[in-house]
């Protein structure tokens, strides 16, 4: 079997039976990031003879039947997330010696139930970016195409996944920053309703924000998101009644899609645009009802997200760092976003919450008639993996795009929060690198989509299963 390749559900039936032990597959995907690590750089710290240790009491925990919920379940964990006493450096030169004294609400969770941490991964200074490269980290690349990148910020998170370094991995999501990779790397990518999963201060305020997963299959997201969602003592917003999410598919049948290949202004390039007309194929083919729908968005749907981003993260991010003994140390890219968020008035704020009460409407009346909205994740494949929005230029299907949020089509769902999106693989690019959808689901619906997601894959099988895989390389077996 391959070791490096079992969901958490798989791996987690095979602990139980005892065909194979926790030991075994840290130590499978140890030996591959030993093979390919170097090539995709995924991984900012490895903590492997910690996580050894761990495995082999999780081991224990099998034989004596104390076993938690993921015990064994190896998971690696973003470099921009809180755990108590580990440096986390969030890309940046300026925190290489940051020691958390916190732990952000889902590693706990995902700690208390047994899983392993093994390695913090890669993300772009300060998360401001779709692509993983930092000065103090190198470049990330896509395990499928190594010139293009994993996406971002989660872009670490999403190489290792893909390439059968890690069981799980978290994210973080302000604008597709778990959805963009999972696109990118052939992953499901879930941002939830805000205040589904709970999130650390002072983050959790920011409607935009939302704590994620990325996993090879949707029933592992299942799995994931019935245990570190619901109501957390530190975010207020996490307040409401938990939702478990049973792991009954939901019948495609009479199910109604509305499709928008551009939600009113996207430019795609054409292997995107096929593939999500070929996902909404699959769809009609089992019996879902689909149907083209329009959206009357524009441009501004960039300028309400980079307002919003520039008057929250963006005033917090300049407030600490944006003078001169910190500006020498501070990629290029970073100190052009702080070029950008400067730009956040009161008086652009308060359009650009009209126009988010503009975008919410419009989606409104799409909600009215459908269950689901399915549009593309990424509009191209085609970013390099070293790309820079503070200096290059960028073209999507033959049209200049902005180089900052043009080539992806994730935001808009951060600032219509409340709606559950699930980013799914739908086929490969021209350049071989993977293609997503986003499903769109009514605000707080999370089960809805996520019963949705497993009746698609009931039929569709995971998208990296043994003769689909990154790197060429032989999967180490027990």
């Amino acid at each position: 079997m391959d070791l490096c390749y079992l969901d958490a559900c798989e791996v987690l039936q095979r602990y139980k039976k005892r065909e194979v032990s926790p030991v075994d597959v840290l130590q499978a995907q140890i030996e591959r990031f030993e093979q390919i690590g170097g090539e995709i750089n995924p991984f900012t710290q490895c903590r492997f003879e910690r996580a050894q240790q761990q495995a082999r009491l999780a081991e224990q925990a099998y034989m004596r039947n104390e076993a938690r919920p993921l015990e064994g379940v190896i998971t690696a964990i973003k470099d921009e997330t809180y755990v108590r006493g580990e440096v986390t450096t969030n890309g940046s030169r300026l925190l290489q010696n940051n020691v958390a004294d916190v732990t952000d609400p889902v590693p706990e969770r995902l700690m208390a139930a047994g899983s392993i941490f093994h390695a913090r991964t890669a993300t772009p200074e300060f998360s401001v970016a779709s692509y993983t490269w930092s000065d103090l980290w190198g470049v990330t690349r896509n395990p499928w195409n190594t010139d293009i990148t994993p996406g971002g910020s989660s872009g670490g998170a999403a190489a290792a996944m893909a390439a059968g370094l890690s069981t799980i991995a978290n994210g973080t999501d302000m604008g597709g920053s778990v959805r963009i990779p999972a696109s990118q790397c052939g992953l499901v990518g879930l941002k939830a309703s805000h205040g589904r999963i709970p999130e650390i201060p002072p983050y959790n305020v920011d409607p935009y924000v939302h704590h994620g997963m990325l996993t090879r299959s949707v029933r592992d997201m299942v799995l994931l998101y019935n245990l570190i969602s619901g109501p957390h003592p530190v975010d207020l917003m996490s307040q409401m009644a938990k939702e478990p999410v049973a792991s009954q598919p939901l019948d495609l049948r009479g199910v109604k899609v509305g499709l928008s290949l551009d939600l009113g202004f996207f430019p795609l390039d054409d292997d995107v645009r096929r593939n999500t007309l070929s996902y909404a194929e699959t769809l009609r083919a089992s019996g879902a009802e689909v149907e083209m729908v329009s959206l009357d968005w524009d441009a501004r749907c960039i300028r309400t997200a980079q307002i919003h981003q520039g008057a929250q993260m963006g005033h917090m991010l300049r407030k600490k760092y944006d003078h001169a003994e910190c500006r020498a140390q501070l990629t290029s890219y970073v100190k052009h976003y702080f070029s950008l968020s400067a730009a956040a008035s009161p008086q652009r704020i308060l359009e650009a919450n009209e126009y988010a009460q503009h975008m919410w409407q419009s989606l409104e009346q799409v909600f009215r008639d459908y269950d689901f909205l399915l549009c593309p994740t990424v509009c191209s494949t085609r970013v390099p993996a070293d790309f820079d929005y503070s200096r290059d230029s960028m073209e999507v299907g033959g049209v200049e795009v902005d180089p900052v949020k043009g080539w992806f089509m994730t935001y808009p769902f951060n600032t219509l929060s409340r709606c559950p999106v699930l980013s799914l693989p739908s086929g490969f690019a021209d350049n071989g690198v993977p293609t997503g959808v986003q499903l769109v689901g009514h605000p707080y619906a999370d089960g809805r989509l996520l019963q949705f997601a497993l009746g698609i894959e009931a039929v569709t099988g995971p998208f990296i299963h043994a003769d689909n895989r990154p790197m060429n390389l032989q999967v180490l077996n027990s």
